[in-house]
């Protein structure tokens, strides 16, 4: 069985949002008319025809700037029972995107791009930095009690991340509970955020969720089917947490078909999710190309578990540079194993190794794409869809060079987990911060494919 994540057949997998999102209702003429009809076309980074059925595809595509605009012409008219309230919610690994692009610091490009969506009529730009730290923390937490456990439980250990919507795709519909089994249950930023804006949020507003729209900037297309899960959809307010999302390079589609350039849009403070107050400078957390689970977890778990502070973390490159390990040593004995596995080929070594009962990790951070989560397909190519390297590489300095901020620090975070979760141990907390991975189709020759 072969693979079809290797080919390149634009002809075929990357089909235009016109031929599958026809029907959506949207034929109205109006201001955004020319910009609803961009055709989006979806890359075969991951989500192939191996992992995705038609109706899903249909439904990824629909998720463009025709819903977008859709929801701003509303907007714009008399009756106001259907208005909905507009709000973008920025992946950190977007901001390096628009400013390496546009030749910004990343400050300025937030708030610019703050600016920008807001001159369309968005009414909310949000960070969700903070949305990853929920998920850090909650990772952090559940990496200690399966450690514990480990002797107990089977699946305990090794724990996989889940905050890549590719990986947790090909999991679930390729792999078998095997690996579903070892995933961490905590949300992705993505979903955590979804939460955060249609619960927290919508509360503070005195809003129900389904007046509220929400769109993710993210770096892959992947989030798109993320959204979709049916985990993440309130039948009470017929709501999904995310409603839509677009990749950083659609944004930069509007901006050029509106003849915006970055430079010249009016900088705008990043909105908070508390009160009135806006966001400061851009932080980030302590990972070289993504929101850092690894260091995190390794430095929560050495602190925890053995008593051993980390200050800094030595990577030891492995078969390539997009599989690294990293470990910490007690009384001469190697006591925790960590490993970063980035790309599918890393994926399904690793894979392979844990079937045949050779797998030394205690937890692996796995990202879909190569390179991480900055070489998202969604803004890291060039016109013909092949890696933009130079532009890649002033991604990661301006990644590399912004501030790191710990989780645990976020005295907003502490607040929340007091005032609306009722509590780090919560019930609340398990229903609005974890999910459930399980294999979907179980096929014992999936574990083969040749790659």
């Amino acid at each position: 069985q072969e693979c079809s994540k290797k080919q390149k057949n634009d002809d075929t997998q990357s089909t235009s949002v016109d031929a599958l999102s026809s029907n959506d209702g949207f034929e109205e003429k109006n201001e955004f008319h020319t910009l609803a009809n961009a055709k989006i076309l979806l890359s075969d980074c991951l989500a192939c025809d191996n992992c995705m059925t038609s109706e899903e595809g249909a439904r990824v595509f629909q998720q463009n700037q025709k819903e977008l605009f859709r929801i701003l012409n509303l907007n714009k008219k008399c009756d106001t029972s259907k208005h909905k309230v507009l709000a973008v919610s920025i992946c950190p690994q977007s901001l390096p995107y628009f400013a390496a692009k546009f030749n910004l610091s990343v400050n300025d490009a937030a708030k610019r791009l703050c600016g920008f969506l807001k001159s369309l009529g968005v009414h909310y730009v949000f960070d969700t930095t903070i949305a990853a730290d929920f998920s850090i923390l909650e990772s952090q937490r559940e990496f200690v009690q399966r450690y514990q456990r480990r002797n107990q439980d089977e699946h305990a250990l090794p724990m996989f991340a889940s905050a890549c919507p590719g990986w947790i795709r090909y999991a679930e519909r390729v792999l078998t509970n095997l690996v579903t089994s070892h995933i961490c249950t905590a949300k992705s930023p993505q979903q955590i955020m979804g939460s955060l804006v249609k619960g927290y949020f919508a509360r503070q507003q005195n809003l129900s969720p389904d007046k509220i729209f929400h769109v993710i900037v993210a770096p892959c297309y992947d989030k798109k089917l993320e959204a979709l899960r049916e985990d993440f959809y309130t039948a009470l307010y017929n709501s999904q947490e995310v409603d839509c999302v677009l990749t950083s390079g659609e944004i930069v589609q509007i901006m050029e078909q509106k003849n915006v350039s970055m430079k010249d849009v009016t900088e705008v403070a990043v909105d908070s999710l508390f009160d009135e107050i806006k966001e400061g400078d851009v932080v980030r957390h302590d990972g070289k190309r993504s929101d850092g689970y690894l260091e995190h977890i390794f430095k929560h778990a050495a602190k925890e578990l053995f008593g051993v502070d980390v200050k800094e973390i030595t990577y030891k490159a492995l078969k390539n540079k997009d599989f690294q390990e990293v470990t910490l040593e007690k009384d001469g004995e190697t006591v925790l194993r960590f490993a970063a596995a980035y790309g599918f080929r890393n994926i399904q070594n690793m894979v392979l190794k844990l079937k045949k009962g050779k797998f030394l990790y205690h937890f692996v951070e796995v990202l879909a794409c190569p390179g991480g989560c900055l070489n998202g397909k969604g803004q890291a190519q060039t016109e013909d869809g092949k890696p933009d390297k130079a532009l890649l590489n002033q991604m990661e300095e301006v990644y590399a060079a912004i501030p790191v901020r710990l989780p645990e620090t976020n005295l907003h975070v502490q607040r929340m987990y007091h005032d609306w979760l009722e509590g780090v141990d919560s019930r609340k907390v398990q229903e609005t911060l974890h999910t459930k991975y399980s294999a979907v189709n179980q096929t014992a020759s999936n574990l083969d494919i040749k790659w």
